[in-house]
């Protein structure tokens, strides 16, 4: 299974753990953890998903220490952010030498960042989860983004899953593809896609979180899970859509006409 709270950064909530440390309170991970190692192959599963609906110029909330961004390139414009200024510097030494992205601190609770321009594709892994307000938050990312542009989601799928780990690294809640398509709706954007993704990694979950009470998956079992079954839940997930997943992918649709690309 994913160690799914571990995959991504800090985007600050509804009742804010602050700046400074946010990245290791929304992860469990500290700036040093190299954990993120273990998950290349389901990484590279999310990167596959989500790039085929990516523009140009993405903005992505919540980046951590921009493992995940580290896998995108040629694009003209890559902003990552984080509510975290140490994970924020440590991307902006990660990427020095990539003219295109660019590290910027940011707190979706607090609303819009002036991005100057907006971009063709917002990508939002697993930060919806951990504001109170989804709705108003969805809305913000609407605004940084072009009309016609995408926002892409990633969010911990269904309250059955709902344990000790995610009030830990504060999860208000876990979404299915009817709430998330409420949230997309509410927000005034249309839904492009919303489906469930990795069923293996939410049996996993479910067994060892839930059924198991563990208070956080096993790194160990982490890494066997990437090696062994995320290639096989790959596979047959480019082929079938579950009826159940860990996660559950979303596009949105802003507004507009789309400019040519």
């Amino acid at each position: 299974m994913s160690n799914e709270p571990g995959e991504n950064g800090s985007v600050g909530s509804g009742g804010s753990v602050g700046s400074a440390g946010a990245f290791c309170a929304a992860t469990g991970r500290s700036l040093e953890d190299s954990s993120g190692a273990d998950q290349r192959r389901y990484r590279a599963f999310q990167h596959e998903l989500i790039e085929a609906h990516c523009g140009p110029s993405v903005l992505e909330v919540g980046a951590g220490l921009g493992e995940f961004a580290a896998q995108f390139s040629g694009l003209e414009r890559h902003v990552v952010t984080d509510v975290d200024p140490a994970a924020v510097a440590a991307m902006a030494e990660r990427f020095a030498t990539r003219p295109e992205v660019e590290a910027r601190v940011f707190d979706l609770a607090e609303g819009v960042l002036d991005l100057g321009k907006p971009v063709s594709t917002v990508v939002a892994i697993n930060v919806l989860e951990h504001l109170d307000d989804d709705t108003g938050a969805l809305r913000a990312l609407a605004e940084m983004t072009e009309p016609g542009g995408r926002i892409v989601l990633w969010v911990p799928a269904y309250m059955q899953l709902y344990g000790d780990f995610d009030r830990a690294v504060g999860h208000v809640r876990r979404y299915t593809p009817a709430t998330v398509r409420a949230v997309i709706r509410n927000a005034g954007l249309s839904a492009e896609l919303v489906k469930p993704v990795n069923l293996l990694g939410g049996l996993a979950w479910w067994m060892a979180v839930r059924r198991g009470g563990v208070g956080a998956p096993n790194p160990g079992l982490v890494r066997t899970y990437d090696r062994f079954v995320v290639p096989v839940t790959r596979a047959v997930e480019r082929r079938v859509t579950p009826p159940f997943g860990q996660s559950v992918l979303a596009v949105a649709r802003v507004a507009g006409e789309a400019s040519q690309r």
